[in-house]
């Protein structure tokens, strides 16, 4: 797992687990991330499945109400599929964009 921290945003990047692990290791680990938007960077996991992205709605859940974002990136994933309370995109770059938007969202009171 290697993490990342610039300003308000954590990216961590699952290197070494399966999904599974990662996630149980995340969620041991949640409380120092719990502050910061997150990036998890799934793009290294090239058999990664719908139910391995479908296993994050818990964490994100939790994440979200302390308004906070989540964002998942992965570009094997057919997008249309993927739960609308689940946000995943493709790259970091797209990522950092959409927590800028949520950022401003926010700011807003939307």
């Amino acid at each position: 797992m290697k993490v990342d921290q610039k300003g308000h945003t954590t990216t961590i990047k699952n290197t070494q687990f399966k999904t599974a692990e990662f996630i149980t290791k995340l969620t041991h680990e949640y409380n120092s991330f719990k502050n910061q938007n997150l990036i998890i960077d799934l793009s290294t996991d090239k058999e990664i499945v719908m139910e391995d992205v479908k296993s994050f709605s818990e964490l994100i859940k939790k994440h979200k109400k302390n308004k906070k974002s989540f964002v998942l990136v992965t570009d094997s994933i057919d997008y249309n599929k993927v739960p609308s309370s689940i946000t995943l995109v493709p790259t970091l770059l797209e990522a950092h964009d959409i927590i800028e938007m949520e950022e401003i969202e926010r700011d807003l009171g939307f």
